[in-house]
């Protein structure tokens, strides 16, 4: 398994809330939960499902 950069696509804003909260890599998010993530400021239901999209093409998945 690789350290990805977060997808460009979910967008600047939830790019910004995931690195405030110390999430720099796409696979530091496998197992955090769906709903701690859409509590962020900036993180929406788009950013998950392409979160959950790119993260399962690794393999791995949100809690």
């Amino acid at each position: 398994m690789s350290d990805s950069p977060l997808p460009r696509g979910i967008g600047a804003p939830a790019t910004r809330a995931l690195t405030a909260a110390g999430y720099h890599q796409l696979e530091q998010l496998a197992g955090v939960s769906a709903d701690g993530l859409l509590a962020l400021h900036g993180v929406g239901p788009k950013a998950i499902r392409l979160l959950r999209e790119a993260l399962a093409a690794e393999g791995l998945d949100l809690s």
